[in-house]
């Protein structure tokens, strides 16, 4: 899931602080802010604002400091990337690349992830309600599992897999109803959220689920939420998923593969970052004995620090007296919703180091659209910038262009991956005119209209 970090009260880190820990971002004297190798401003002079940039070398070095953590231990741990943490091709094709599989949400997720060359066999398929099509595709595509979150489903995917003369390889999708202790938005584990199969009933379903046709079950999956810091809601969650491994083979039955999920944080402005190699220990601690197949699927723990948004200050608007100023932006709401939605926190660096040497103040950082909740941040404490001002806000490469919309007809922001010294386009800005070319007027309609008068 989507996580938020709510707005903190304190004082904000400086530019300097928010430097010091992202090692791919930096400040020079003359470019300015530089990611890798690349100076911002210069995508912004090529390509203008707002503009989502994406390093290629943050997630491979992400990735393997996760792969090392898991494969340090007794028994290694399988990698699916969440692809509705970013979907872009680019991104699952460096993920590819260094060996990740995915985890998929749709039946589209699961051709993004395959047509970005992610084999079918290090694919899982998650997610509460799969349609009957997106069950065929799965068994067609003969992928490595398929989640099944509730007994209803299990009986459908049992008829879909026998009408196909397929075997349908699954998981059962545990809701342990442990709380993860994380925006209410964002978790997945409680009895009252939507996801997976009670834990009182999970043993008397994996055995019905051995005897239905086109139905091979293989283990257990589970996953309680996400922007996850702390490792004891992990450890209570194996802990209640290692027992039921237990009661199930103590019925005769085979657990040969457990999904741990994935949702482990970052540090969006002060928090403690999830350390991969705590996760490895937690997981090694209460499943490694059980000798089955272990996978996680992390998302926002390798995307989320690779990415970061460019935007303008279209101008500063002054308020009632004595009330900080807006600085209001030409990025929005349809742009990042993570803000919006979940009162999350990002960080936010001028891409000059004059501006970002500034003395700071306290300013509102909005958007444009026609939205009270169109906000970046309120009581922000900011290097002052005026309008024209280019600024970046981090940490934007998990749930962020993946979660964009064409609200107030904005059309979508061009996106941009680099490495090292070099950079490109990876999705061109959307024109305008894309927003209505699908759009079609009925005859009845049409007829309803004046003589054209004229237009822009």
């Amino acid at each position: 899931m989507a996580d938020a970090s709510p707005t903190c009260p304190g004082q904000d880190p400086s530019v300097a602080d928010l430097l010091a820990v992202r090692p791919a971002l930096s400040m020079h004297a003359m470019d300015g802010l530089v990611l890798e190798d690349v100076p911002l401003n210069a995508i912004a002079d090529a390509l203008g604002t707002p503009t989502w940039v994406m390093s290629a070398g943050t997630l491979r070095a992400r990735y393997r400091r996760l792969a090392t953590a898991l494969a340090a231990t007794d028994r290694p741990v399988s990698i699916h990337f969440a692809v509705k943490a970013n979907d872009h091709l680019a991104v699952l094709r460096v993920l590819a690349a260094e060996g990740a599989g995915a985890d998929v949400v749709s039946g589209g997720e699961l051709r993004r992830a395959m047509m970005a060359g992610i084999p079918a066999e290090k694919i899982v398929f998650s997610g509460v309600g799969k349609s009957l099509e997106e069950m065929r595709l799965a068994l067609q595509a003969g992928i490595a599992q398929i989640n099944v979150e509730s007994a209803e489903e299990l009986e459908l995917l049992s008829a879909v897999a026998e009408a196909e003369g397929q075997e349908a390889r699954i998981a059962l999708r545990i809701n342990p109803d442990v709380d993860a202790g994380t925006h209410a938005k964002i978790t997945t584990g409680l009895a009252t959220n939507k996801f997976g199969i009670p834990y009182d009933r999970a043993v008397e379903l994996y055995a019905r689920a051995a005897t239905l046709p086109g139905i091979r079950p293989v283990g257990l999956a589970m996953h309680i939420g996400s922007q996850i810091v702390r490792m004891q809601p992990y450890r209570t969650a194996y802990a209640r998923l290692a027992d039921l491994v237990r009661a199930i083979r103590a019925r005769g039955l085979t657990v040969e593969a457990l999904d741990c999920g994935g949702g482990l944080g970052i540090s969006y402005r002060d928090e403690t970052e999830g350390a991969p190699e705590a996760l490895a220990a937690a997981i090694h601690a209460e499943l490694g004995d059980l000798g089955t197949r272990l996978a996680v699927e992390p998302g926002r723990w390798l995307a989320g620090p690779a990415g970061v948004l460019l935007s303008t200050v279209i101008l500063r608007k002054q308020g009632y007296d004595g009330m900080p100023p807006f600085l209001v932006l030409d990025a929005a709401m349809n742009d990042l919703m993570r803000p919006s939605l979940y009162d999350a926190w990002h960080g936010i660096i001028p891409l000059s180091a004059k501006t970002a040497a500034a003395a700071t103040e306290q300013v509102h950082v909005v958007g444009p659209v026609c939205e009270s909740g169109d906000t970046f941040g309120h009581d922000r404490t900011l290097p002052h910038m005026e309008a024209g001002s280019r600024l970046a806000l981090l940490d934007c490469g998990a749930y962020g262009m993946v979660m964009s919309s064409t609200y107030n007809a904005r059309p979508l922001a061009a996106q941009v991956m680099v490495d090292g010294a070099r950079w490109s386009v990876i999705r061109e800005r959307q024109q305008v005119e894309a927003l209505w070319a699908d759009d079609r007027v009925p005859d009845w309609v049409e007829k309803t209209l004046l003589p054209a008068g004229g237009g822009l």
